[in-house]
C-alpha cells in the first residue's frame, strides 16, 4: 500500500475531519482513507452513469452510433486527464 502526504491543508478542514472521525469511532487517518475511497468510487459511478445516459435507458430511444462514438471519445479524453 502507498502513502501520501498532503501539505497546506486548512486547519478548519483538519478540525472537521477529526470531529467526523471521533463521531465514527475511528482515527483521523482512517476517516480520510474512507473519504478518499468513497470519493473515487463516486467518480467511477458518475462515469458509468454518463454512459447509461448516453445510450439511454428505460423507454428512451438509443442515440445513433456517431453520437455515441463522439461521446465516448470525449469521456475517454476526460478520463485520461
Amino acid at each position: 500500500m502507498g502513502q501520501m502526504l498532503i501539505r497546506k491543508l486548512d486547519d478548519k478542514v483538519i478540525k472537521k475531519i477529526k470531529a467526523r472521525a471521533k463521531a465514527n469511532g475511528r482515527s483521523a487517518e482512517a476517516e480520510v482513507r474512507d473519504l478518499l475511497t468513497k470519493a473515487v468510487a463516486s467518480t467511477e459511478s458518475q462515469r458509468r452513469n454518463s454512459l447509461v445516459e448516453l445510450i439511454g435507458s428505460g423507454g428512451r430511444s438509443f442515440r445513433n452510433s456517431e453520437e455515441i462514438n463522439a461521446w465516448i471519445r470525449e469521456l475517454r479524453d476526460e478520463w485520461d486527464r
